[in-house]
């Protein structure tokens, strides 16, 4: 028990689920081994609370600092916006001047407006999607985040949502009036779409949808979807949260050569700093002018500021080309591993976005199991990866190596079925739970 985890203790009986995010909660790694909290941190080095350092190979921050940890562009933006006051009477022209470029950048859409975080800029396309069709029910897939409007799947059928990233979430709070407003189709499967439309098509004011993250679109899928969208007079929102900003420099619905009528972005367009932004056509985004949607946190500096400086890095640099090979390379890398171990793995995901899953006996532990030998190597690791621009070359050479010795230490602990007693402390969690 480090530092780190007496403080995540102490957190646990005075935060409910002792932290603010899901995806950062110990339980979800190593319970009772990860060192929980960070001294300081820079590229994709971590110190944890007693000074140890760690390679970072794993989410990443949830894949909020694309361009790695404290970037030297975007810290001077924001120590630049720090002292020329972050909040006044006025207005910050960053802005203006953010909007230009993400309109630059997305030449179809007309119209952007902002807040700072996934959670509410996804609340905010649904609420200007809902005022512009004059419709209250959504077809969706894939994962939007805590609000209302998206846990009110869950008030039906508590399963709605299992298989829409997090299994398991809890709908308690949410208006039971909610309840049939939403109705969840899988990705790639069109036919789920069409019967939704088929029962409720006058109804469905809005399709959203992450277009891609654990796997890309079949032939036709997202084209068809829009053509759905365009036929029943729905609004056809990407929630590109995640997979913004991976592929190119812009929404990966760029790759794909679809658009929506509204994309929203968050985490990586300003390099882990709080900002958020959905853009649109006009004649959708003007609605957002018949409802109130107004925060005095959306107009402060300091989000615009790192936008900017990310976004102008992530294109000069030209960061996407070089997100694709490393994820690539680790995943090429872990299937070379386990072909060598003997063991089975599964790798999905695009190649900044990797994840691997083991198809022995109990994945949860030997998940945990990899994550607490990776650990004892130095580095932070499971079973995903969200690649960072200061992954180098020299990080995945000495992790490819530890991840080739742990690989083969699983394999021997399957042939002696010793899997969960190799575990030094309880098996990780893989969803939502309530923490005793």
């Amino acid at each position: 028990m480090g530092t780190g985890q007496d403080l995540y203790t102490k957190a646990r009986s005075i935060i409910p689920g002792g932290n603010q995010l899901l995806s950062k909660r110990p339980e979800m790694f190593l319970p009772e081994q990860w060192p929980a909290y960070y001294s300081r941190s820079k590229g994709v080095e971590i110190w944890d609370m007693d000074d140890n350092r760690f390679i970072d190979i794993t989410h990443c921050g949830v894949g909020a600092p694309i361009l790695g940890y404290a970037d030297p562009d975007v810290e001077n933006a924001v120590i630049e916006a720090v002292q020329a006051g972050t909040t006044t009477t006025l207005n910050c022209p960053e802005e203006v001047d953010l909007a230009e470029l993400l309109l630059e950048l997305h030449p179809w859409a007309e119209m952007v407006r902002y807040s700072r975080t996934g959670g509410e800029i996804m609340a905010m396309a649904v609420r200007i999607a809902r005022a512009a069709s004059g419709r209250d029910k959504i077809a969706f897939c894939g994962y939007h985040g805590w609000h209302d409007w998206y846990l009110s799947a869950n008030l039906a059928e508590d399963d709605a949502l299992d298989g829409h990233l997090l299994p398991g979430l809890d709908p308690a709070g949410v208006p039971r009036g909610l309840a049939g407003t939403m109705f969840p189709f899988h990705y790639n499967q069109l036919g789920e779409l069409r019967a939704i439309v088929n029962q409720h098509g006058s109804e469905i004011g809005a399709i959203v949808m992450e277009p891609a993250r654990g796997t890309g679109p079949e032939a036709g899928f997202l084209e068809e979807v829009r053509a759905i969208a365009t036929q029943i007079g729905a609004v056809l929102i990407f929630d590109e949260v995640t997979s913004g900003w991976r592929m190119n420099t812009g929404g990966i619905h760029l790759t794909y050569g679809v658009n929506p009528d509204m994309v929203a972005f968050a985490k990586a367009m300003a390099n882990g700093f709080p900002m958020a932004a959905v853009i649109g056509t006009r004649e959708v985004m003007d609605a957002a002018q018949g409802s109130f949607i107004s925060s005095s946190g959306w107009t402060e500096k300091v989000g615009p500021a790192a936008a900017l400086a990310t976004i102008r890095k992530h294109r000069r640099e030209s960061v996407p080309d070089h997100l694709i090979e490393i994820g690539s390379r680790v995943q090429n890398g872990w299937v070379e591993a386990a072909g060598a171990a003997g063991l089975n793995i599964q790798v999905a995901g695009i190649p900044p976005l990797s994840t691997f899953a083991f198809e022995h006996g109990n994945p949860a532990a030997m998940a945990s199991v990899f994550t607490q030998e990776m650990l004892a190597k130095g580095f932070l690791a499971s079973t995903g990866l969200y690649v960072l621009y200061a992954h180098q070359h020299h990080h995945i050479d000495s992790y490819l190596e530890a991840v080739g010795e742990v690989f083969g230490l699983l394999r021997k602990l399957v042939d002696n079925e010793e899997v969960e007693q190799y575990l030094k402390g309880p098996v990780r969690h893989s969803g939502f739970y309530r923490l005793a």
